[in-house]
C-alpha cells in the first residue's frame, strides 16, 4: 500500500462535502496541474500506439475500459494519488479502497454516448452510499466534447428501473440507460479542464452526449469503496487499498501491477473479470461483451 502523504491541498472543505451530499455531485476540484495531465494523455496514448497490435488475450480496448488498475500502472498511479485521495476522503472517510479504474474515451466528431444511469445498478452492492466515483479528465470536457451531465439530488432515488439497449454507440458495457425521460432542464454540464475532477454519487443519474469537437475526449473513471461496502450477488469481490484500514474483509485485496501487462496481471485481470462478470452481468438478456467469454 502506498505511503499516506497529506498534501491536504485537494481537501474537501466542509461546504464541499456538504453540497456533494446535498446536489449528488461536486466539481469542478483542480487536483493536477494541466502539464500533468498532459504528461498523463501522453503517457495513454503511448500504450495506445504500443500496443494496439500487441497479441494481448483480450482487445486493448476491454484492458482500458474494464479494470484498468490491475494491468495498467498508469491507471494505478492515478488512482492512488494522494492528492486524489485526500478529496475522495471527504466522502468516504480515511479508510480507502479502488474498486475499478476506467479509461472513457470519445474520438472527436463521433457519435459514442453514455446514456442516462445510475451506477450502483449492476455493481451488485446494493444502495450502499460508501462508494464514490471520481472522474478524472485528461483533456477537455466541454458540452462540445460531450461532457458529463448529472441530475442535481437524484441520488435521494433508489435504483430506478433501467434498459439494456446494447446500442452500438453507448459507451456503456450493456448500453444501459434509465427507464425514464430526464428533461435537458434537469442536467447539469459537468464541464472540466484536463486536470480537474468531478465527483459523484453511484445514484446520480448522469450521462453524456457525442464528441462534436476536433479532440479526444479522455477520461479516467475511478470507483473508490469504503471496507463498509460489500459485494451482495457476486461470491467474491476484489478492491486495492489505497489508504487507511480495511477492517472488514469484504474484498479481496489486490496490488498494483509493476509493468504493463505483466503475466501475472494478466492472470489476475481475468480472475477479477470472471468473479466480477456474475454481478455486472447480472440479469442482462445475452452476453455482454466487456464481460463475456471474447
Amino acid at each position: 500500500m502506498p505511503e499516506k502523504m497529506q498534501t491536504r491541498d485537494t481537501a474537501l472543505t466542509k461546504a464541499q462535502s456538504d453540497k456533494y451530499w446535498a446536489d449528488g455531485f461536486l466539481f469542478p476540484l483542480t487536483i493536477f496541474s494541466q502539464d500533468e495531465a498532459a504528461q498523463m494523455r501522453a503517457a495513454l496514448e503511448q500504450i495506445e500506439r504500443d500496443w494496439l497490435s500487441a497479441e494481448l488475450p483480450l482487445p486493448l480496448n476491454t484492458y482500458k475500459r474494464v479494470n484498468a488498475h490491475l494491468v495498467m500502472p498508469l491507471a494505478s498511479r492515478i488512482a492512488l494519488d494522494p492528492r486524489v485521495l485526500d478529496a475522495v476522503e471527504g466522502v468516504l472517510g480515511p479508510d480507502i479502497m479502488v474498486w475499478s479504474a476506467e479509461f472513457f474515451i470519445k474520438e472527436p466528431n463521433t457519435a459514442h454516448t453514455v446514456g442516462m444511469h445510475q451506477d450502483l445498478t449492476y455493481w451488485g452492492m446494493g444502495e450502499t452510499p460508501d462508494q464514490v466515483t471520481a472522474w478524472i479528465a485528461l483533456s477537455p470536457a466541454t458540452v462540445e466534447s460531450g461532457c458529463m451531465d448529472f441530475v442535481r439530488a437524484s441520488h435521494k432515488n433508489p435504483i430506478l428501473p433501467h434498459n439494456d439497449t446494447y446500442s452500438d454507440t453507448n459507451l456503456l458495457s450493456r448500453g444501459q440507460e434509465i427507464a425514464v425521460d430526464v428533461a435537458e432542464t434537469d442536467k447539469t454540464h459537468i464541464e472540466l479542464a484536463p486536470g480537474q475532477m468531478s465527483l459523484h454519487h453511484g445514484l446520480t443519474i448522469h450521462g453524456s452526449g457525442p464528441n462534436r469537437s476536433n479532440d479526444r475526449r479522455i477520461g479516467l473513471a475511478i470507483r473508490y469503496l469504503n471496507p463498509n461496502a460489500k459485494q451482495l450477488v457476486a461470491e467474491r469481490d476484489y478492491a486495492m487499498l489505497a489508504r487507511g484500514q480495511d477492517g472488514q474483509s469484504n474484498f479481496i485485496h489486490v496490488t498494483p501491477p509493476t509493468r504493463l501487462f505483466s503475466d501475472e496481471a494478466l492472470v489476475l485481470y481475468e480472475t477479477v473479470r470472471r468473479d466480477q462478470s456474475k454481478a455486472l452481468a447480472e440479469g442482462a438478456a445475452g452476453e455482454v461483451p466487456l464481460y463475456g467469454s471474447t
